[in-house]
Formats: structure tokens, C-alpha cells, sequence
């Protein structure tokens, strides 16, 4: 999802999504289309597809229309995944706060169904890079009883689903980032 504010809307573009999607079709029998969308958050087209992922290290702003759009989205049956590059969470929490101001991040429980799909996560998210040194940690915003946006915090899912010679992470780390990307489309599209 593109959004304004000088932050790195495209950050891992090239390979990221295109690596879930070819993980997803082989492993969870799923037939998504191997071509990426770029969206815009006040977009009408945002409403075509059901399951958003938006990423960055730095400053995002939503304005007026995109708030309402995005609300809108998302009460209508989207799904929005936050990817926290690193450097994003002082910006991203207060405009969701503008798009639910009745609502607040919450800690997802590791027994809550996300993390227990195909594929097990009794512990949560993996740790994918290393940032701050604190553990990953999965946050979500509920909308009269359902996930409506996971945001995963200290963990960098996106960058784990990156070609291996992106980041030189391990095959471990990036098997891990897949299978929980793996486990949110599969909760989603099950949901």
C-alpha cells in the first residue's frame, strides 16, 4: 500500500510479496495471483483486494479522505498487515489511531488462531532481524470482534520474505518469516 509522508512505502517491492505468494501456492494449495498491486491508501481500488500489506522505516501520513477510505476498508471486510521495517511505529500508531480512534493496538495472545494455521507459532512471531534486541511482538486492531489489521512489531516478516541475497538472512529465519506470512493469508482467507 502506498501512503504519503516521506516514509519508504516501497521498501522490499522487488521480492517480498512475490515470495509469499509463490510460498502460499505451493504450501497452502492457494491460486493468488504472482503480480503485486500497488495501491493507494484513499484509493477506491483498495477495496479489490482483501488483504493489504504496508511497510517502511519512516514517516506516514494519512489525510482526511485516506482515513475515511481506509475505515472504510476495513470495516467492510479488508484486511491490513503493518510490517515495521524498523523506525515506523511512532508514526504508524497515531494515524491508525486516526482511522480507529475507538480503537487500540492490542497484544495478540499467542493462542490466537493467526499463529496456529498450517503452520505452529506457540511462541508468537518469529525474530526475524534484529533491531532494538527486544522480542517480535504481534499487535492487532479488533473491529467488533474481528482482526482487521495485524501489525508486527520488532519482527521484519517483510524482509524475511525477501530473496535470500537481500538481507543475507538465514534459511531458517527466512522458512520461519514465510510460514507466518503463510498463517495470516491462511487466517484471513479462512476468516
Amino acid at each position: 500500500m502506498k501512503y504519503s509522508g516521506g516514509g519508504d512505502w516501497y521498501a522490499n517491492l522487488d521480492t517480498s510479496l512475490k515470495n509469499l505468494v509463490e510460498f502460499c501456492n505451493r504450501n497452502l494449495g492457494t491460486t493468488i495471483n504472482e503480480e503485486q498491486g500497488i495501491v493507494e491508501v484513499g484509493s477506491p481500488e483498495l477495496f479489490n483486494y482483501p488483504f493489504i500489506h504496508m511497510t517502511g522505516h519512516g514517516n506516514v501520513v494519512f489525510n482526511t479522505q485516506e482515513t475515511e477510505n481506509l475505515r472504510n476498508y476495513l470495516m467492510a471486510g479488508g484486511f491490513l498487515h503493518i510490517s515495521d521495517n524498523y523506525g515506523m511505529d511512532k508514526f504508524i500508531r497515531p494515524q491508525m489511531k486516526k482511522v480507529f480512534p475507538e480503537l487500540d493496538f492490542v497484544e495478540i495472545p499467542f493462542n490466537h488462531p493467526i499463529y496456529h494455521q498450517k503452520f505452529d507459532f506457540p511462541n508468537g512471531l518469529p525474530k526475524v532481524h534484529e533491531h532494538d534486541g527486544t522480542s517480535p511482538q504481534g499487535f492487532g486492531l479488533f473491529y467488533n470482534g474481528r482482526l482487521v489489521c495485524f501489525y508486527d512489531f520488532e519482527c521484519d516478516l517483510g524482509d524475511g520474505w525477501e530473496d535470500p541475497e537481500v538481507h543475507k538472512d538465514s534459511p531458517e529465519a527466512r522458512q520461519k518469516a514465510l510460514r507466518m506470512g503463510a498463517n495470516m493469508i491462511q487466517y484471513v482467507f479462512s476468516n
